[in-house]
């Protein structure tokens, strides 16, 4: 193979994709079978299987069962507003987006005590094995999941205080800067880290979409004078969702 030329499988999922692109296949239309595919493109059966495979990768077609492969109706992604600390009612971001009566925002959550695995334990600089509080939370819009996040909090902080439980006692469900506040913690910094991986089979269930559709994940940590005191993974399907993020010049 020179450079700049294509093995035979991605030139015909190539091809495939520009007609789904282009509507040419519309949603819900049968993908062209295997043997339709190899004499088509003149191909073998390994290289039809193999382009196949690579738009199911992609999230453009999906199997059914019993029934074969078929386009997929390609959502359009919506903008998932992030931004700095706001200090509007102490409501956590999420619920300060919700306060607008056009929101049809609505989240779940679960939180208990467990121990700090290793990564979090690094993240939160304590050691492994340390209590910590973890919360989990699957927000959604109009009812539909659009993201999900865990969070954990060292209970050498948070431990018999009222703020131990983030959603439960006279602080529940406000943010982490104004319960970590109450305590006399005071936050002065957060960090995050955007990356992205294929979904975990567990999280896809809940989110929806097929095996191989690509997460974005948000790695964020609250530092009170340097020492983290809450970190948090949030999972975001990258089909549906653009994070945006909205940084005050200062």
């Amino acid at each position: 193979m020179t450079f700049g030329e294509q093995p035979a499988y991605l030139r015909v999922a190539g091809d495939l994709r520009k007609k789904i692109v282009d509507g040419s296949l519309p949603p819900h239309t049968r993908l062209p079978s295997q043997a339709r595919i190899r004499e088509e493109y003149g191909v073998s059966d390994t290289v039809a299987l193999e382009a196949r495979k690579v738009l199911m990768a992609e999230g453009l077609v999906e199997g059914r069962s019993g029934s074969g492969t078929y386009v997929r109706e390609q959502p359009v992604p919506r903008r998932l507003a992030r931004s700095g600390y706001r200090p509007s009612g102490g409501a956590t971001p999420f619920r300060q987006e919700q306060s607008d009566v056009s929101a049809r925002g609505t989240w779940e959550s679960s939180s208990e005590q467990d121990k700090a695995c290793g990564s979090v334990a690094e993240r939160l600089d304590v050691q492994p094995g340390d209590r910590v509080m973890r919360t989990r939370y699957l927000f959604r819009e109009a009812g539909e999941p659009m993201m999900l996040s865990t969070s954990w909090e060292p209970l050498a902080v948070t431990g018999r205080t009222p703020v131990m439980l983030p959603e439960e006692g006279p602080l529940g469900g406000m943010g982490v800067v104004e319960r970590m506040r109450a305590i006399d913690v005071i936050v002065d910094n957060v960090v995050e880290e955007v990356g992205a991986r294929p979904g975990l089979a567990e999280e896809l269930v809940v989110l929806g979409g097929v095996p191989g559709h690509v997460v974005i994940v948000i790695q964020r940590t609250y530092y009170a004078s340097g020492r983290p005191v809450e970190t948090a993974d949030v999972v975001i399907p990258a089909d549906r969702y653009r994070v945006a993020y909205h940084l005050p010049v200062r």
